[in-house]
């Protein structure tokens, strides 16, 4: 069932989480709050996906749920000073980067006290002032201006980086390779990261792809290339950080793929007619990386399930206020429709 499984992980799988966490200096406070901020986004998601059903949400919608461990092992390896460019899939990347939830669902909703004003939906949040420089509705859309941003960072002379996202379909694209080898030969500060989630829109990746893994072609331009269980939460944290020290020491760019799965269909006129409910099923119970970590916590007795109910309880009141917060916030001025638009 699981043949997502037939390569090899450049990783082991976390087993022990003590020790992993003392291995990468993770308090057991910052396990706790990996875990709660996890547990925000699959609420969130949820959330979102329940207003698109009441026709609240404008525009069409791509959930990540399922994936919460790819968006939470890199929120917290790179720094807040980092350049985020978000790909249509994004919600818990920026989530994990510590994003309002209220502001998000308010740019959901299309009200002005949004992110973008309304303007901008579920595909293109932007927080300019957080270094989130925008998610992009088009397939590898940010993957041409990560080039961009890495070159004004060289010039700048900064420690920073920018953390570029992007789909197993966008691999496929020209720019793709375009921008890899740009980036190598001027060695960017560039962390190109691929959300596996084993499907470009309706397209097995298998079907589509003449070489797997997708690492394979960071190396074939120079680029160290690692591919990664996407589901286990602190082996992405391990692989990311190493990865942005590498890019932060001068030594150019680092491709990393993390494999994961989404729930949800690609969006929200997927009908799934491509895959089974026993494959959604097997990913939910058997990979789902909230409970995958839950496990581990509850093995090492830095959690209970007591303290599980309450951090449920917890952000199910986060989210709650974030819809509050939406609904009563106002409608955008048709009168400055176009203050925001920069030509």
């Amino acid at each position: 069932m699981a043949t997502w499984k037939k390569l090899e992980f450049d990783n082991y799988e976390t087993t022990d989480v003590l020790a992993k966490a003392k291995e990468l200096d993770l308090s057991n406070d910052n396990l706790l709050e990996m875990y709660q901020t996890m547990i925000r986004i699959r609420l969130f998601e949820e959330m979102a996906d329940k207003l698109y059903a009441l026709g609240k949400v404008h525009g069409t919608m791509h959930l990540s749920a399922g994936q919460e461990a790819v968006a939470i092992g890199t929120g917290f390896a790179v720094k807040r000073s980092d350049y985020l460019l978000n790909h249509h899939r994004g919600h818990g990347h920026f989530i994990a980067s510590g994003a309002d939830v209220g502001k998000m669902m308010a740019e959901f909703l299309g009200k002005d006290t949004g992110y973008c004003r309304g303007h901008g939906g579920s595909m293109h949040i932007a927080d300019v002032t957080a270094n989130n420089l925008g998610a992009n509705g088009i397939v590898g859309g940010g993957i041409q201006l990560a080039v961009g941003v890495g070159i004004a960072i060289q010039m700048r002379k900064t420690d920073q980086l920018v953390l570029t996202l992007f789909g197993d379909g966008a691999t496929n694209e020209g720019i793709f390779h375009e921008s890899l080898n740009m980036a190598s030969i001027w060695s960017l500060p560039v962390l190109y990261l691929c959300e596996n989630n084993k499907y470009g829109m309706s397209a097995d990746i298998t079907r589509v792809s003449s070489k797997l893994p997708f690492k394979d072609r960071a190396l074939a331009h120079a680029i160290p290339g690692y591919y990664i269980d996407g589901n286990d939460v602190l082996a992405v944290y391990e692989f990311i950080k190493n990865a942005a020290d590498h890019i932060r020491s001068g030594k150019g760019p680092v491709f990393v793929e993390a494999q994961t799965y989404r729930y949800f269909g690609h969006s929200k006129s997927d009908r799934n007619l491509y895959r089974t409910k026993d494959e959604i099923d097997y990913f939910k119970t058997e990979e789902d990386p909230i409970s995958r970590f839950r496990n581990l916590l509850f093995a090492a007795g830095i959690l209970d399930e007591k303290r599980a109910s309450e951090i449920r309880q917890e952000e199910e009141v986060v989210i709650e206020k974030a819809v509050e917060f939406a609904e009563n916030s106002p409608e955008p001025d048709v009168t400055k429709l176009t203050e925001w638009v920069y030509a």
